[in-house]
């Protein structure tokens, strides 16, 4: 027997955590000193519930595991409501520990600090974004329910809750068990199988299209060797920029309709067979299309689900979808008559001038670098930074492309360096920067210098170029560089290209520390995809009024 508290920790670690991220607090306190003294597994501890939930998120995401985070009851828990529902919306695994009052405060007819209508509202409000749900009352069953709760966030890719009261943290349990996945159904994968297979070979034009699942369920080299043994075109979807980064040649692009590059476009969109692999059907993914998808020439595979044209195979996961794909690969193996594309050609070659930047120039000066120095992996916030990413070499990224979260961008970087001890580049805006930039100051006590390239055009540029004329738009100049040695960084503020570059040199060169390079830009300036997406965006909406 052992305590609930190390029974839990232990519980995570099996099911593939590495990592603690959290804010303590009385109702979890106790639970907290368990985490330190214990050593099960690291605790990063930021600044503020958000962050908590982004840093989770992005760990889950690049670790293809679990993401963890741990509040308090009420205040620090409804705190982390909008980080969990982007990870529910993009599928990442996060599970929330959360504080709680134990039995007898329960009991005491008084009404409890941070409490909001009950004291189990905090329970219903993430019910709704949280895929399985337990509330540790009773030692006997709670390492049951704990298993079930974390098979569920692993085979459904999406968050789940436990709810810890702080009386039951000393509560003597058995160990929490690892229960088995649960398969398909050897019948209907089979017969999935041989719709799909038929559809391929019958096919003059497929396309493989790959979206954030398959990363969830550490698919991307299974990915890769199907995509080359059928010799069928791959695309991502702007959600799942950055997948498949590390394998040369596989990928030709990412799909954006109208907005997109047209070759890619005419590609899907012409496709008699379209494959879509863990693909989140959402607007950012598909409101630019130019043409409906024809259901009965596609097939969709997400959330242990597979659409094969108008028939549905449910409880069938993703995984041994693409193994049984592969075993049958060879049978449908031919090069077909449509060439794919070639891939595309990012910006490179930055001129060390002193002209004004703009976001493309902010692009080719990293992919330089990256030709330089090496590839980093890269968090993204919402804005015009996540379309500049576009324009980046196909590195691997996470970032909020459906949910469209601001803050996310610094907080997932520096949980993307807390799981993986690697160096990450971090875009962002100078908007989101204000929610959650000042999580930096958090760097020094874990020894990560992540590297922050800040888009500051004094304004939530997103938003003015969908309503220019709006002036609550603007925004002051903080002169972010500046703060940076206060919280324990390095800042530069730049406006030339020539600028720009020397920064970034200096930056990867300089290790210890986080380096901020403050990017100024003209407002009004924006990434040429950004421009294009607005314009495509505007038009279908129009459209869609019109009807």
């Amino acid at each position: 027997m052992q305590t609930l508290a190390a029974s839990l920790l232990q519980g995570l670690k099996a099911h593939g955590a590495r990592e603690l991220f959290g804010i303590p607090g009385d109702f979890v306190l106790a639970f907290f000193k368990v985490v330190e003294e214990s050593g099960i597994l690291p605790c990063v501890t930021l600044s503020h519930e958000p962050a908590v939930g982004f840093a989770a998120d992005a760990a889950a995401r690049y670790n293809s595991g679990l993401g963890v985070a741990v509040v308090t009851y009420g205040a620090g828990a409804f705190n982390l409501v909008n980080a969990i529902a982007g990870a529910y919306a993009e599928r990442s695994p996060v599970v929330v520990i959360a504080g709680a009052p134990g039995a007898g405060e329960r009991a005491s007819g008084f009404l409890l600090h941070h409490q909001a209508r009950s004291v189990d509202t905090q329970f219903a409000v993430f019910k709704e974004i949280t895929c399985d749900q337990a509330i540790l009352t009773d030692p006997v069953t709670a390492p049951q329910e704990i298993a079930r709760v974390l098979r569920s966030a692993r085979e459904r890719s999406l968050p789940v809750y436990i709810e810890l009261p702080r009386d039951m943290v000393d509560a003597p349990v058995a160990p929490v068990p690892v229960l088995p996945r649960r398969v398909a159904d050897p019948e209907a994968l089979r017969e999935c199988t041989d719709e799909i297979v038929a559809k391929l070979a019958a096919a003059s034009s497929p396309v493989l299209m790959v979206d954030v699942e398959i990363r969830r369920y550490g698919l991307e080299d299974k990915i890769e060797t199907l995509a080359r043994t059928l010799g069928v075109p791959v695309v991502t979807t702007f959600m799942g920029r950055g997948l498949l980064g590390s394998s040369s040649g596989v990928v030709c692009g990412t799909y954006l309709g109208s907005a997109g590059d047209p070759a890619v476009t005419q590609l899907v969109e012409e496709a008699d067979a379209l494959l879509l692999l863990g693909v989140i059907v959402c607007d950012t993914n598909f409101a630019l299309s130019q043409k409906s998808f024809d259901w009965r020439r596609t097939v969709l595979a997400i959330d242990r689900t597979v659409r094969v044209g108008h028939h549905v195979y449910p409880d069938l996961p993703l995984e041994d979808l693409v193994d049984a794909l592969l075993a049958r690969a060879g049978e449908i193996r031919s090069v077909w008559p449509r060439p794919a594309p070639p891939r595309a050609a990012y910006p490179r070659g930055l001129v060390a001038d002193d002209q004004a930047i703009t976001p493309t120039d902010i692009a080719a000066a990293i992919n330089d670098l990256f030709d330089r120095h090496g590839a980093m992996p890269m968090t993204s916030d919402v804005g015009d930074c996540l379309f500049t990413a576009l324009e980046i070499d196909n590195t691997a990224l996470a970032a909020p492309g459906y949910y469209a979260g601001m803050g996310f961008g610094v907080p997932a970087g520096i949980g993307v360096a807390a799981a993986t001890r690697e160096r990450p580049l971090i875009l962002v805006g100078d908007g989101a920067f204000q929610m959650t930039g000042w999580e930096l100051g958090n760097c020094r006590r874990y020894g990560l210098d992540p590297i922050v390239v800040l888009f500051n055009n004094c304004s939530w540029e997103m938003l003015r170029v969908f309503q220019p004329e709006s002036q609550f738009n603007y925004l002051d100049d903080w002169n972010f560089a500046a703060t940076a040695p206060a919280l324990g960084g390095y800042g530069e503020r730049v406006a030339t290209r020539r600028e720009l570059i020397e920064s970034l040199e200096r930056a990867v060169t300089r290790r210890g520390r986080f380096s901020l390079v403050e990017v100024m830009l003209a407002r009004g300036t924006t990434s040429r995809a950004l421009a294009r997406f607005v314009a495509g965006f505007k038009l279908s909406r129009d459209r869609a009024a019109q009807k």
